[in-house]
């Protein structure tokens, strides 16, 4: 098994700096906006986003939570004992932008398990997403983020390893090949 650096820990703060800075364009001071990690890895990315906007762009309130998506996933009890995360919202996302926040789009299923895991939550206005790597050639389902941090290009074989220092130490993406 080898692995490739595809970003180092500069390059991963650059891109989080970015992206904040294109939530900002489009939610301004994010009155009507809910920033929701999905479970668990998204939820590393959106505290990060929300910590870079609260502190240097002084956005005084932001909605955050974390949503698990296990038992709304296509997969839940066909084999692999999966491992239920807790949902963290404390408000209702009824005519709220919604912006989707996760570490790594492969197939788009994860995606399609939050459209539905939300709407237990209300209805909202509008859903966007939010996702450090795009692996675009890998899609099962016809999902693009709005936001992107880096468009990989992996095959079937590879798997992309988004490591965060608050959970693994260091901030580094991965290429890892079997």
């Amino acid at each position: 098994m080898s692995q490739k650096v595809l970003l180092t820990s500069k390059e991963i703060n650059i891109i989080l700096h970015r992206l904040a800075c294109q939530l900002m364009e489009n939610h301004l001071d994010f009155t009507d906006t809910a920033l929701i990690g999905i479970q668990p890895r998204g939820v590393f990315l959106a505290e990060r986003l929300v910590k870079i906007l609260k502190k240097e762009y002084k956005i005084k309130h932001i909605d955050l939570g974390f949503l698990d998506i296990t038992f709304f996933r296509d997969d839940f009890g066909r084999g692999e004992i999966l491992k239920a995360n807790s949902t963290q919202m404390d408000f209702l996302v009824e005519d709220k932008k919604v912006v989707f926040i996760d570490d790594v789009l492969y197939t788009g299923r994860s995606i399609r398990a939050a459209l539905t895991a939300i709407q237990s939550f209300g209805r909202p206005s509008n859903i966007e997403l939010l996702t450090l790597i795009d692996r675009r050639f890998s899609r099962h389902l016809p999902i693009q983020p709005t936001y992107r941090g880096r468009q990989v290009d992996a095959i079937n074989k590879e798997k992309v390893k988004v490591m965060w220092e608050e959970n693994d130490g260091e901030d580094k993406v991965y290429l890892v090949s079997k």
